[in-house]
């Protein structure tokens, strides 16, 4: 007894009485998406230095997402984040609610490693590398499907980890010949929260009373998947790189993840039946591209009306997606000299070489390390996207013009 009576005394004479007010800093991780290695707590100064989870063999160890309590609402929190630079987002999230998200102040470098302050607005608050996209959003497919019969909520597939991969399926077009297809997916790499974010954007508008969108649907046939590497987002791992192979480069005849399988076999179905027509698959890019670009597929794979159909697209984009997180045209062709092994099996190219003619594929990569890389920002980029497409459908794509 008198040992702990000793020990209480020393720790609160040892850390003084911000300690004694604010309480001891506890870091946790145990809920869906958590993901923290916690290296210190310095409960003095009020800093917790920390680096992601790692996870053997599924990716980049670059996610971050935990929970802190024992704080004071309106102290400073030190947060020391390391590895730089898929870790370490000039500005980082928080969140009193784990729901809604601000940006941190920008961080101050040292090395690898950046720190960020946040004057603490709750007891307890969330904090992330970026606002987090998890499986329960996703599964909110659902709600909408209730509130509109042209939307329905189905499972892509069963994941290997045994989760559910839930897609939307929106249309109020009948089925004839000249129905259009289109795939919107996003999160073949677990880390990329904000291009489940810009799905997001685009179902909401999609959905929505915009004629744009209400046009669009009565010709369209809409698949869209907000989450493919479901089991990596769920345990806050990167899954970029991941083995055997990410889901971007595992579009190949046998495919090891079931989220491509079950895709590849429903794209060509559509293509077979002569109703598809688009493929867009979501991103976030590096640490040093501050803009949304494309990536597509290399321009000597399409016949003259892919190559007018990809053109007219990008050129919708520029003209739609127009910020605060802008498209200024920049197109990246991802072939040999991109991924000399594995070019072939990324997504879009896989797309592009086993749809028809006239079907465009791309790779949207919306900026992820910029002040405009919001919640709000992102779903805008979805948005616009569906702008983009809805203009870009204007006019018959399968014949050459």
């Amino acid at each position: 007894m008198t040992r702990i009576r000793f020990f209480a005394l020393l720790s609160c004479c040892t850390f003084g009485s911000t300690f004694a007010s604010a309480g001891v800093i506890q870091v946790d991780v145990d809920f869906p998406g958590g993901s923290a290695k916690v290296e210190s707590i310095d409960q003095e100064k009020r800093v917790v230095t920390l680096s992601p989870t790692p996870h053997q063999g599924k990716g980049f160890v670059c996610w971050w997402y935990a929970r802190i309590s024992g704080l004071q609402t309106g102290e400073t929190l030190t947060l020391d984040v390391g590895n730089a630079p898929w870790a370490t987002p000039d500005q980082a999230v928080f969140s009193h609610d784990n729901q809604s998200w601000q940006q941190t102040k920008p961080g101050v470098r040292t090395g690898k490693r950046i720190r960020y302050e946040i004057k603490v607005p709750a007891a307890e608050i969330w904090i992330a590398w970026g606002a987090p996209f998890l499986l329960e959003h996703a599964q909110k497919a659902a709600d909408l499907a209730a509130k509109h019969p042209y939307v329905e909520a189905v499972e892509l597939c069963q994941t290997r980890g045994g989760n559910p991969t839930p897609a939307l399926v929106i249309t109020e077009a009948p089925e004839s010949p000249e129905r259009i297809g289109i795939w919107i997916q996003a999160r073949q790499h677990a880390w990329e929260s904000g291009s489940s974010w810009v799905c997001n954007g685009f179902v909401k508008w999609v959905v929505s009373d915009d004629p744009a969108a209400q046009k669009l649907r009565k010709k369209a046939l809409i698949t869209v998947v907000p989450i493919m590497d479901v089991d990596n987002v769920q345990i806050g791992a990167g899954g970029k790189n991941q083995k055997p192979q990410d889901h971007n480069r595992d579009w190949s005849d046998e495919p090891h993840w079931k989220a491509v399988a079950t895709a590849q076999v429903a794209i060509r179905d559509q293509d077979k039946s002569g109703n598809f027509d688009l493929f867009v698959d979501l991103h976030n890019p590096a640490a040093g591209d501050k803009n949304p670009f494309y990536f597509i597929p290399p321009k000597d794979q399409f016949p003259p009306i892919g190559r007018q159909n990809l053109e007219t697209f990008l050129k919708t984009s520029k003209e739609q997606i127009t910020g605060p997180l802008s498209f200024k045209g920049r197109a990246i062709e991802s072939g040999p000299k991109y991924d000399r092994n594995a070019w072939m099996f990324i997504s879009k190219n896989w797309v592009a070489s086993h749809t028809q003619d006239h079907v465009v594929a791309v790779t949207l990569e919306t900026a992820w390390n910029t002040p405009e890389s919001t919640v709000s920002n992102y779903e805008q980029v979805g948005r616009e996207l569906g702008l983009t497409i809805s203009k870009y459908f204007e006019q018959d794509r399968r014949s050459q013009k």
